[in-house]
């Protein structure tokens, strides 16, 4: 059985796995810390990688846990990278958000959204059912107000330029946090947004039977 690590999206948790499939697979989930303080995402992924306990691990990240597999895979050489509604570089940031770095705007930035603007997030996200949204809602409402200044600082100011030697890109070609039209990916999901490892499950689950 093949063993996969993986790592969800900024705040969120095991649960936006829990509706794929692949054939002979067993998931094993990287919990998300809290950082150190001004802590370097190098130090931050060495301290995530002592949870993996087998050599040249398959690691499968989402969103924000796509670069932090990427980080990882430095410290571990992985046997796979699979990357999923994510970016490989900064290249692929959204110019946007590489502004943001720059303009250090993410400082100015609530703790907590008000609720209008946790309605604008669901939708660029891509949650589509009530419980999908209702989801969002949860992991927005209990994630750590420290892990999230600080991620979101890496996601922007993020300069990576390596990867891994075996890396997999599952992006969807509706992906409004991270368009496609600046993504690289290797397997395009049609009408796939940010969401998609849950609402396009099953799409995802047919080609990861091929990758594993």
């Amino acid at each position: 059985m093949k063993q996969v690590y993986c790592i969800s999206g900024l705040g969120a948790d095991e649960r936006v796995f829990s509706r794929l499939s692949p054939a002979d697979t067993q998931f094993r989930y990287l919990e998300w810390i809290v950082p150190e303080n001004k802590e370097p995402i190098e130090h931050y992924a060495a301290r995530m990688a002592t949870q993996i306990h087998h050599n040249h691990p398959i690691l499968m990240g989402v969103s924000f846990g796509g670069m932090m597999a990427i980080e990882i895979a430095r410290v571990i050489p992985a046997a796979k990278v699979i990357l999923v509604s994510s970016v490989k570089s900064h290249h692929e940031l959204p110019q946007w958000m590489k502004l943001s770095g720059r303009l250090r705007l993410n400082k100015l930035m609530p703790p907590r959204p008000a609720e209008w603007m946790s309605l604008l997030e669901n939708t660029f996200l891509g949650a589509e059912s009530e419980e999908e949204i209702a989801l969002c809602d949860e992991f927005r409402k209990n994630v750590n107000p420290a892990y999230l200044r600080w991620a979101i600082e890496q996601i922007v100011n993020w300069r990576n330029e390596w990867q891994s030697p075996v890396t997999y890109h599952i992006h969807g070609n509706k992906d409004k946090i991270f368009p496609l039209k600046s993504i690289l990916p290797t397997h395009v999901i049609k009408g796939g947004g940010h969401f998609m490892i849950m609402n396009r499950a099953p799409a995802i689950s047919a080609l990861l039977n091929k990758i594993l």
